[in-house]
């Protein structure tokens, strides 16, 4: 050990963290603790723990948060049915806090005066994390070192890691960068730069090309409480495993695709490619219990609020004083959401095809087109006419303003 101050630093175990765990050493003259997170990224966490030791690292953590990733941030941001622009379900977005939050637990734990990570001075990464920190320990220094170093590509980075001995992948790489965890992988950068060019089809890992998928349709049902999915088919699992389930049951139908170009924090547009068969699957289900579970005022301004909640979520305000309060509105609304859902899955589709719930808001009495129930279709004229009288007003005016017009121009 020497008297160097500590870091802890984001480790992955692939080139560029490694790098950085060296840089931080020789130009920076931390000790440097190694910290990988196990979040369902397929990854060999264990290993990279390993790898950082051998890199150089004076103490290194691996932990499995694939528990705690589920139950604490991807189903509370899923009790908003958040989504970004229309499209994105947030799965690089929503894991970032976890890993900053773990970051600053082990800085506090280590006695370290800075954390650091690769993201890189462009993304939304960065803010993630540093906005995460400084929630959570307002002294905390982050250093980032794709904002400092002078390496101005990938042959200076190869160049550095052969000076100091770190292995060089022979392989050669996949023309973009992916992250993965138990939500999503996503896929940017290199040839998807190009907006117009097609994702090679053997980029994908959790879905099979929809064109390719089995030609029968699979049913699955999926149970809710209280706003969470707790059981797939009637068996129920922990939240990890169920998300895990779920990911293969629709991966194998090609359900969760999404290529989109997404408007980044930081100013600048960004095309991202994304692959999130389970919460595909469990978002639809979960609006096909909605559906008849809540209110439909409560619905339509739960709904109206899910767009500023995941601009929070993607911009990294995750613990953030609004969207903790958001986040009780939801939860509030989601205590009524108790049903199941069934879906059809064919084809990249993932259908709606029935829906239950024990305290149903649905009443087939009500709705029904033959005769019975207590609704008198006699008290819709009232109802119209009513909704109508500042239209009819509105229309009067405009009448009169125009015979008036009409008649000043006649003189």
């Amino acid at each position: 050990m020497t008297n160097n101050k500590k870091i802890v630093l984001a480790y992955s175990g692939g080139l560029d963290t490694s790098i950085i765990l060296k840089w931080l050493q020789t130009e920076r003259g931390y000790d440097v603790v190694a910290f990988t997170a196990d979040i369902g990224q397929g990854d060999e966490v264990e290993q990279a723990r390993v790898k950082a030791l051998n890199t150089g690292a004076v103490n290194a953590y691996a932990l499995d948060l694939r528990e705690e990733f589920v139950s604490d941030f991807v189903f509370p941001m899923m009790r908003s049915a958040a989504v970004y622009e229309g499209y994105y379900l947030l799965g690089t977005s929503i894991a970032r806090p976890l890993i900053a939050k773990h970051l600053v637990e082990i800085a506090k734990q280590e006695g370290a005066e800075a954390i650091s990570h690769g993201a890189t001075g462009k993304g939304n990464d960065q803010v993630r994390f540093e906005l995460t920190a400084l929630a959570l320990e307002p002294e905390i220094k982050t250093v980032a070192p794709w904002r400092e170093w002078t390496f101005q590509g990938r042959a200076d980075l190869e160049e550095f890691a052969r000076e100091h001995g770190i292995p060089v992948p022979t392989t050669k790489k996949d023309p973009w960068s992916t992250d993965a965890n138990l939500l999503h992988i996503s896929y940017e950068g290199g040839i998807l730069e190009d907006p117009w060019c097609e994702p090679p089809a053997h980029m994908f890992k959790l879905t099979v090309d929809p064109t390719e998928a089995p030609n029968t349709p699979e049913y699955v049902e999926v149970e809710f409480e209280s706003g969470n999915p707790v059981a797939i088919n009637g068996v129920r699992y922990s939240p990890a495993d169920l998300l895990d389930t779920a990911n293969k049951i629709a991966g194998k139908h090609g359900v969760g695709r999404l290529d989109l170009v997404e408007n980044r924090f930081v100013g600048m547009k960004s095309r991202g490619v994304y692959e999130t068969p389970g919460g595909t699957l469990l978002y639809h289900a979960r609006r096909a219990v909605e559906s008849v579970t809540l209110d439909r005022e409560v619905l339509h301004q739960r709904d109206a609020l899910g767009p500023k909640y995941a601009e929070l979520i993607y911009n990294g305000f995750w613990y953030a004083p609004e969207r903790e309060a958001l986040q009780a509105y939801f939860d509030f609304v989601a205590a009524s959401v108790t049903g199941t859902a069934r879906l059809k899955l064919y084809k990249g589709n993932a259908i709606v095809v029935g829906r239950k719930a024990p305290k149903s808001l649905y009443d087939k009495d009500l709705v029904t087109f033959e005769a019975g129930g207590d609704y008198n279709q006699a008290d819709a004229a009232a109802f119209i006419k009513l909704n109508a009288l500042r239209l009819r007003v509105r229309a009067r005016a405009e009448s009169k303003a125009s015979d008036k017009e009409t008649v000043e121009v006649g003189d």
